[in-house]
């Protein structure tokens, strides 16, 4: 499938593959509709709400691209767009950037400078999200926070996401730069984690996506590979495996 707009490519199941517990999402060459480039998306089955989300991975380091860690629910799910990322710019992986959009709206965007380079070793990197708030940290350091005071916070339970892909030039060069069109390039994800907001009234729902009427058995989730076909293939959130 394609998105459009800002990406461009195609994204394809084949791109994700796993080794000794390592998640790769691969960004490669293409010749297939119209696209040039292939690119690679894994996502739960379910989705999830208030509580804390951590990732532990190295991103691309290349100009035009990105690697990113997120939440998501909109339109296609037949809910408003929330969202909340973590996004690495290909061009200079020594910074990620927060960002979150509240029912289609982008409600901020920051920059952290993180004293080392992402894509040389594995890091862990997150967010807690509750009713009134959103936390940043990077290797369980709090290192950026907003709040309802400032700004519309997301409502709506959203699936665990993670992806890459190259940016259009026309419609991304002044934020990611121009992609040489350099393949294969590859992110590597080690582990990814959720934790449920402790306080009862932000329980995460675990709502079910149209994908599948299964219910999580407890407060850890599963992803599923986010594939053209209707065959998903589920691995622990707590560690990847094959």
């Amino acid at each position: 499938w394609a998105n459009g707009g800002a990406f461009d490519c195609r994204f394809y199941p084949v791109n994700a593959s796993f080794t000794d517990g390592i998640m790769s999402l691969k960004i490669d060459s293409s010749d297939k509709y119209g696209y040039r480039y292939s690119a690679a998306e894994y996502r739960t089955v379910q989705r999830y709400d208030y509580g804390t989300y951590k990732v532990s991975m190295k991103p691309i380091r290349n100009d035009g691209v990105v690697s990113s860690f997120f939440t998501y629910t909109g339109p296609a799910l037949g809910t408003q767009w929330d969202e909340i990322d973590i996004e690495f710019l290909g061009k200079d992986t020594t910074k990620v950037q927060f960002t979150f959009f509240t029912n289609g709206k982008k409600q901020k965007e920051y920059l952290y400078q993180l004293g080392f380079d992402a894509a040389q070793s594995f890091h862990e990197y997150g967010f807690t999200w509750l009713k009134d708030s959103i936390t940043w940290e990077v290797d369980g350091q709090a290192v950026y926070s907003v709040s309802d005071e400032q700004y519309d916070i997301p409502v709506t339970p959203g699936k665990i996401m993670a992806n890459v892909w190259n940016g259009n030039p026309e419609k991304t060069k002044y934020w990611l730069n121009v992609y040489d069109g350099k393949t294969p390039l590859i992110a590597e994800y080690n582990y990814i984690e959720w934790e449920a907001a402790r306080d009862d009234s932000m329980a995460a729902s675990s709502a079910a996506s149209s994908e599948t009427s299964e219910e999580p058995s407890s407060d850890s989730s599963s992803v599923s590979s986010a594939a053209e076909s209707s065959v998903t293939t589920s691995v622990p959130v707590t560690g990847w495996t094959t």
